[in-house]
């Protein structure tokens, strides 16, 4: 914008259209003072000043305005009709004007020497913003090195502060910075601790860490000064970024010998230890296959003399007993004894059975099922038993051995019927997610879990993991017959199975056997042979 000082109005009614008819955009003021006010408050490009003015003068307004910090840039033009001699025109310059134009003027000059001032002033404030943006920047920049260093002084202090070998280099690799523990292995900043002969250098590790731009962690052997000892160290090349570059990189030496030596005697303890554990379950590999062995011919020889007690008790009893009821009574209780111990025997058979290998095989289980209700029709009819048989998916099992799972469940639900109610017998299946008893039901899941249900006496189930040990028993012989091996069989071969059992129950109400088995066996061989575990 313009200024105008003038107090004649005709002057500058004049003036003002032909900036304006130019595209300038004009302000004017009557007085000296009134400029001086103006000034104070507006920017102005260029001001035009008449020289004879009442009150303050144009050569006084000048001063003043060259002697304000805000307006001692604007440029001055002196326009006067009257104060044309050179003393005159040598005061306008002096009060600080940058021309003196005499009336009457030429307007086109006059607006040629306007056009200069405009351009002369949006260059003299590009410079101006431009010097500033340059202030700026040195200022950011002495900011940000102020802080480089400050950052790089935190870091070697801290390099120096930690009980490692500790350097910095540049982007390149060039070592810039060594800790007071380099110095226990090198003799100076230039010289890089030694390795042994044969293997890669530090200098080497460097570039290697410095080709791949990540951080690199190697163990390397260095040897300190004062001892013939390569030591075992874990060497750290860490890269520190700027704005994604890579400015510096730092490296650690960190002492692991101790360590190292450490491990490498327990790696050599626990080798020998794995041999001797490899040898000894060898050992109870083949001892377990002989006990087993024996445990299968023993039952079996045992069976004959056990047949010949009872068929010749039964022949003591026939033909010389007939009239003494006490010697019946002891051959009586000979006779049961003998026939418990085939049982016995005939259940251990089984169990010693279950560690020969065998194969899994897809299997319909619902026809196993069929044939064990078959099989045990005539204590169904004595029992007038229900038993409801929902369909149960085919999965890969050992047919035989799952058939003895379900055969000594049903028969147990049989034998502890209640006395009071039609034994009820309901055995259902649904897949599960997972090989747990309580895994929730899964349209697609790996497993599937089968519940034989009863309404039978039930037990306490704080006894729900002794019934399946072996050889335990919740009721005398007197009360229920059988031998105490029956869930223990079911146990193991579930187990062989990779599946799991377990039982709930309440006295009185009836009990659930729940078996969770899988849809498909995972060995690679398709094979198991278990080992009595």
């Amino acid at each position: 914008m313009i200024l105008i000082v003038d107090d004649r109005p005709e002057n500058i009614f004049s003036l003002k259209k032909l900036l304006e008819l130019n595209q300038f955009t004009v302000d004017s003021a009557s007085s000296g003072e009134d400029a001086l006010r103006k000034i104070l408050k507006n920017t102005y490009f260029l001001i035009i000043l008449d020289v004879q003015m009442p009150g303050m003068d144009g050569f006084e307004v000048a001063e003043a305005v060259t002697g304000y910090s805000k307006s001692r840039d604007i440029p001055i033009i002196f326009l006067s009709a009257v104060n044309t001699e050179k003393r005159f025109i040598a005061r306008g310059y002096s009060s600080g004007a940058i021309d003196y134009v005499t009336k009457p003027f030429d307007p086109d000059i006059l607006l040629l020497k306007v056009k200069n001032f405009y351009r002369l002033h949006q260059q003299t404030r590009e410079l101006n913003e431009i010097q500033k943006t340059l202030r700026d920047e040195i200022e950011v920049r002495k900011q940000a090195q102020a802080q480089l260093h400050e950052s790089v002084e935190e870091m070697r202090s801290t390099l120096e502060s930690i009980p490692q070998i500790a350097f910095t280099s540049d982007a390149n690799g060039n070592i810039e910075f060594v800790n007071r523990y380099w110095y226990q292995f090198s003799f100076g900043m230039d010289m890089f601790p030694q390795t042994p002969p044969g293997t890669p250098t530090i200098a080497d590790y460097i570039q290697r860490a410095v080709s791949s731009g990540i951080q690199s962690i190697t163990e390397i052997q260095i040897r300190p000064l004062k001892s013939e000892e390569y030591r075992v160290h874990l060497f750290t090349m860490t890269p520190v970024k700027k704005d994604d570059r890579i400015t510096k990189w730092v490296g650690i030496c960190t002492d692991i010998h101790e360590q190292k030596m450490v491990n490498q005697v327990l790696e050599q303890r626990v080798q020998e230890r794995t041999q001797e554990l490899m040898l000894s379950n060898q050992e109870l590999e083949a001892s377990n296959h002989e006990l087993q062995q024996f445990a299968y011919v023993a039952s079996h020889d045992l069976k004959e003399p056990l047949r010949k007690i009872q068929v010749f008790s039964h022949l003591v009893k026939q033909k010389f007993l007939a009239d003494n009821p006490d010697a019946i009574n002891y051959m009586d209780r000979l006779i049961n004894s003998s026939d418990r111990m085939i049982m016995l025997i005939t259940d251990v058979l089984k169990y010693s059975k279950l560690s020969i290998s065998a194969d899994f095989v897809p299997t319909d289980i619902n026809e196993i099922l069929l044939e064990i209700i078959e099989d045990s029709e005539l204590l169904i009819q004595e029992k007038q038993a229900d038993i409801e048989v929902d369909p149960i998916p085919a999965l890969e099992v050992i047919p035989a051995q799952i058939r003895q799972v379900f055969q000594n469940i049903i028969s147990n639900a049989l034998k502890f019927s209640s006395k009071t109610a039609q034994p009820t017998i309901r055995i259902s299946a649904e897949p599960v997610k997972g090989r747990d008893a309580g895994s929730p039901a899964d349209p697609a899941g790996n497993y599937c879990r089968i519940t034989v249900t009863d309404n039978g006496i039930g037990f306490n189930e704080i006894f729900a993991d002794k019934i399946f040990a072996i050889f335990q028993r919740l009721h005398s012989r007197e009360e229920y017959e059988g031998t105490g091996i029956g869930l223990a069989i079911v146990k193991k071969i579930i187990e062989t199975h990779n599946g799991i059992v377990t039982a709930k129950s309440e006295e009185g109400k009836g009990s659930s056997f729940i078996v969770v088995l899988p849809v498909k066996q995972t060995f690679s061989d398709n094979k198991v042979q278990n080992n009595g575990q």
